[in-house]
């Protein structure tokens, strides 16, 4: 028997906007716990625009929009985070643990004492196993190839063992074979640890391979269906 799932995001008639600028509208879909979605569109299209409402960046301009029950907040650990890989100079000496410890400490960075430095390690310790980044994540990040950074940034996001991930183009400046091994990261991740993952893309065949795809153009979910029933 399947395990049982509840709604870790409902979205029910968002709008976004800056300003007086609407970016989208009418936007209702529902990510349950153990469930990889997809919103898929262009560039340029608003899909990061949902992340910042999801992480309490930005207040809905319109509708109803619950995480884990709760309006989105600023800060909140049971929210993990994959940002748009962004290019790393190869001088940039802190480690990939170093980095995936951010996950933890966030703004408290070198401060900590006893248990709570123990506890910290463990689950820095935990997230890199998580994504198999043993072998390198004591290197300089900038020293890692792409997908090794990729991997190291899925960690920082495992780091506190959040209910929800959210990801931002996870997959883009990657080559095609990284690509694949970045989604089904996410994938197994999803499935064995019974996370709620939503991503943003540009990409359908990535999309299409989630369990639930919502394509939005011109401010609008124009569609929303399961993986194979486009």
């Amino acid at each position: 028997m399947a395990p049982p799932t509840s709604p870790a995001i409902i979205a029910d008639g968002v709008a976004a906007a800056y300003g007086e600028r609407l970016i989208w509208r009418n936007a209702s879909f529902t990510v349950n716990t153990g469930e990889f979605v997809a919103v898929l569109g262009p560039n340029g299209g608003g899909k990061s625009t949902l992340l910042r409402l999801l992480l309490g960046l930005l207040s809905p301009a319109a509708g109803r929009l619950h995480v884990l029950g709760e309006n989105p907040r600023r800060g909140n650990p049971a929210i993990g985070y994959v940002p748009q890989r962004r290019h790393i100079d190869q001088d940039v000496a802190i480690r990939g643990r170093d980095f995936v410890h951010l996950g933890v400490d966030g703004n408290r960075w070198g401060f900590g004492l006893g248990r709570a430095v123990a506890e910290a390690e463990q689950r820095v310790d935990s997230a890199i196993r998580a994504v198999d980044a043993l072998t390198y994540a004591d290197r300089p990040i900038g020293r890692l190839s792409g997908g090794e950074q990729q991997r190291v940034a899925v960690a920082r996001a495992l780091a506190n063992n959040p209910s929800v991930i959210l990801a931002d183009e996870p997959t883009g400046n990657l080559d095609s074979a990284n690509s694949r091994r970045a989604f089904e990261l996410l994938q197994r991740i999803v499935q064995e640890e019974r996370k709620a993952l939503l991503l943003v893309t540009h990409n359908p065949e990535i999309a299409e391979a989630c369990d639930w795809i919502h394509e939005m153009q011109d401010g609008l979910i124009v569609g929303s269906h399961p993986r194979g029933r486009r």
